[in-house]
């Protein structure tokens, strides 16, 4: 697998470092992003990792009708410029809709599919054609090697930029589980993939008006993708989880990215001396 350019600065694939996704779940506020951007690209930079800004301006999908979705697309977007222009990072969101792509891609630097929306053959190719790179959540709903087609309608416009993102897969009520050779299946596919430790800690719905999750796991599950060889963590992180509006129980303390980012480091060093 050729690694490509996923930013002017930034590369991502075979034999590059690995890219760390790390913001809150939702674009709560600037104070709150600037906070995280601070804390994440500081421990990035201290070890000398690629940083890339997370935030979604909507969480289209909540559980509930009353759960905070977020600012909307314009002050979400200015949220994101705002901390793209700080701290000289990247940035990458969710689109939902065909439309929002091309306005999305005036302002982020990669475009993001969720994991329920990956099959959605306008979206994709929306996104697609907007030259940026794409990055693909495998839903919870698919096999590994379900992803070649969804490869096949991104590429079609031209853009070969495309990452894969396991987040877990559906195993019963309120249950994800982590299908490490799926890595490697969807690794063979011939795109970089990334992994999701904190969604792939949810509880889809656990706690009745919203999903639960259990962040003690998210340490040991990054550890382990790492030792199968992704090319990048993608990490929801926020310094007080308790207080998130979305996603709080999975998210895992900004104090705690630093020690977790090292260990991960060197996992993914010595993989690639294999």
């Amino acid at each position: 697998m050729d690694a490509f350019n996923l930013t002017n600065t930034i590369k991502i694939g075979d034999g590059q470092p690995l890219v760390i996704l790390a913001g809150p779940c939702v674009a709560e506020s600037l104070d709150i992003c600037r906070t995280i951007a601070e804390q994440a690209s500081a421990a990035c930079q201290k070890l000398s990792l690629p940083y890339v800004f997370k935030a979604s301006f909507d969480k289209a999908n909540r559980t509930s009708i009353n759960s905070f979705r977020g600012n909307g697309m314009e002050k979400g977007l200015e949220i994101l410029a705002a901390i793209k222009k700080e701290f000289g990072c990247p940035v990458v969101t969710d689109v939902h809709e065909p439309e929002q792509c091309a306005i999305v891609a005036e302002v982020v630097d990669i475009l993001q599919i969720p994991a329920f929306l990956c099959r959605q053959t306008d979206l994709l190719l929306a996104a697609a054609k907007t030259g940026k790179p794409v990055n693909v959540k495998k839903g919870q709903f698919l096999a590994p090697e379900d992803m070649k087609p969804i490869i096949g309608k991104l590429s079609s416009t031209g853009n070969e930029r495309i990452m894969l993102t396991e987040r877990g897969a559906s195993f019963g009520y309120h249950r994800l589980v982590v299908d490490m050779p799926g890595l490697v299946i969807m690794k063979g596919l011939g795109k970089p993939v990334i992994f999701d430790a904190t969604h792939s800690v949810q509880l889809p719905g656990g706690l009745g008006s919203s999903s639960g999750g259990n962040r003690a796991f998210v340490a040991p599950l990054a550890r382990a993708a790492a030792a199968v060889g992704i090319d990048g963590l993608f990490l929801e992180t926020h310094p007080e989880p308790e207080k998130a509006l979305s996603d709080g129980a999975n998210s895992l303390p900004t104090d705690q990215l630093y020690n977790l980012l090292t260990i991960v480091k060197d996992i993914h060093g010595l993989v690639k001396q294999m």
